[in-house]
């Protein structure tokens, strides 16, 4: 791996990652730099050649799978498809990510398409981190996921993007099948000029399934952020979608939720909150010795925590 590369790595993992016996596939500018399979986890080319198939077989039971994407420069355009087919039974935890690194005026960008293929009684844990670096070239970062999600079956999905993306359009759709779980948590912090749009819309079709999607996100300076969620109930159900923005300085967010039942045991519901940090909050911390600024990070953090 490259230099910039390497520290991207560490900005997303931390310093101690040990990738033996893992499988594993990081992709650097454009093309994989380093891959390998373990025994339950297979890591080949698609057809197509622009992307990997990941197969899960059913003897996975509590593997990880590694497969980010860096851009360590500037001018750089990048576009991967990743299929993942999760065999009846497996368990499995998958990170994945982005990471741009842009030095002079170039624009980079990278969208990564991911689909999701899981059979049945499967658990799969799914993390995607977005971070952004260097000058104030743009770096975008797109990611569409799709997720077919096999009855009986969870699947947990962890979003996380907290610094340095100049602009992102999140789009994310899932079939739930009967008895099947799906939870996602999502955390966004824009600031400066910085805008986040994200769209998630989920088809619950399978009676005994349930829905949980939660978004948090902090919007600062002139930053913008659009969040539209739409749950459809066509089954015996639960749903639940919650949406809380804080605004600081002339952030802006807009909230458009959307609640279909097209079967009367579909039991939908939605929560949606925007607003300031209260002064009450800050006052309390600043008794405490912390600065009005300090009291405002601590809240944040504990917020997108």
């Amino acid at each position: 791996m490259l230099e910039n590369t390497m520290k991207l790595f560490k900005s997303l993992y931390g310093d101690d990652v040990d990738l033996s016996g893992i499988a594993v596939n990081i992709r650097e500018d454009n093309s994989s730099c380093q891959r390998q399979n373990s025994k339950n986890i297979k890591l080949e080319d698609l057809p197509s050649g622009d992307g990997l198939k990941i197969t899960v077989k059913s003897t996975t039971q509590g593997e990880m799978v590694y497969i980010p994407a860096f851009i360590s420069k500037s001018g750089v355009i990048d576009i991967v498809k990743n299929d993942f087919y999760i065999e009846d039974g497996a368990i499995v935890k998958i990170q994945a990510g982005c990471a741009i690194h842009t030095e002079g005026k170039g624009e980079s960008k990278h969208n990564g398409i991911h689909r999701f293929f899981i059979g049945k009684n499967c658990k799969v844990e799914y993390i995607e981190k977005h971070i952004g670096t260097g000058s104030d070239a743009n770096r975008i970062i797109s990611p569409v996921t799709d997720i077919t999600l096999g009855e009986g079956s969870t699947f947990t999905m962890d979003s996380i993007q907290l610094d340095g993306v100049s602009f992102t359009e999140r789009e994310t759709n899932c079939i739930v099948k009967k008895g099947a779980h799906l939870d996602i948590k999502e955390r966004i912090l824009t600031q400066n000029n910085q805008e986040a749009i994200t769209k998630f819309n989920v088809d619950i079709q399978g009676d005994d399934s349930s829905v949980n999607v939660v978004s948090r996100s902090v919007a600062k300076d002139n930053s913008k952020q659009r969040l539209e969620s739409t749950i459809t109930g066509n089954a015996i159900c639960t749903g639940h979608s919650e949406c809380d923005a804080i605004l600081e300085d002339n952030g802006i967010a807009i909230a458009i939720p959307a609640l279909i039942a097209n079967n009367p045991g579909a039991n939908l519901v939605h929560e949606a909150a925007i607003g300031r940090i209260s002064k009450q909050q800050i006052e309390k911390l600043e008794t405490l010795g912390l600065s009005k600024e300090e009291a405002e990070n601590y809240i944040i953090k504990g917020f997108l925590k």
